[in-house]
């Protein structure tokens, strides 16, 4: 039955068209492929405006990088990507810069969201994971592991905006402590040395 039926729509395909049934059925794919792009294109505005203003709410434009100046280690530990409404940033050799536009490697969740809000200098130089690491002491590298870091700072500064400077505290030591002490007993011991002189010239008068 259905051979018989597929015999003869083939009959009134070539009958009332002329075409062969593989023709034809070729061309009502390609009308069919126009068609659905056309009404891509073209569809209605309403659909239109959903759609982009779908993509709008999705992808919100990044506020402008805001400039912090100096600022200490601890106060870089805010902006590490935990709050969303503050910038993502990251510091190299001293050198803070807003990552804000590679959250998705720098957030949280991200392959270097560890070194958000720190200064990564050593771990980046070193390509280190580990929480010593985490430290802008680069102080005993070797020579392949600061050029590393050299691209890495070359990078940062073509790609990001610097934002600030990480402060450096310098430690009060016992050396100088020690040296005012000392300078404090020589000053006092003066007068104990010219008083007896004072005493001796007396007495030859």
């Amino acid at each position: 039955m259905a051979l018989q039926l597929w015999e003869t729509l083939k009959e009134a395909i070539t009958a009332y068209t002329g075409l062969s049934p593989a023709t034809f059925f070729t061309v009502l794919a390609l009308l069919w492929a126009i068609y659905y792009v056309v009404t891509g294109l073209f569809g209605s505005s309403d659909d239109h405006y959903q759609r982009s203003r779908a993509t709008e709410e999705q992808v919100e434009p990044l506020p402008p990088p805001v400039q912090l100046g100096e600022i200490t280690e601890e106060e870089l530990k805010q902006y590490d990507g935990s709050d969303s409404k503050k910038p993502l940033l990251m510091a190299i050799k001293g050198q803070i810069y807003d990552v804000s536009q590679s959250r998705m490697f720098y957030g949280l969740g991200g392959p270097y969201a560890l070194f958000a809000g720190k200064d990564a200098s050593r771990a980046l130089a070193k390509m280190s994971f580990e929480e010593k690491d985490l430290t802008g002491d680069i102080s005993d590298l070797g020579p392949f592991e600061l050029e590393a870091l050299q691209d890495w700072e070359y990078k940062f500064m073509s790609k990001y905006v610097k934002v600030g400077t990480i402060k450096k505290t310098v430690p009060v030591t016992e050396g100088d402590d020690s040296g005012e002490t000392s300078g404090a007993t020589e000053s006092d011991a003066k007068p104990a040395e010219d008083g007896p002189a004072q005493g001796a010239d007396t007495k030859e008068e």
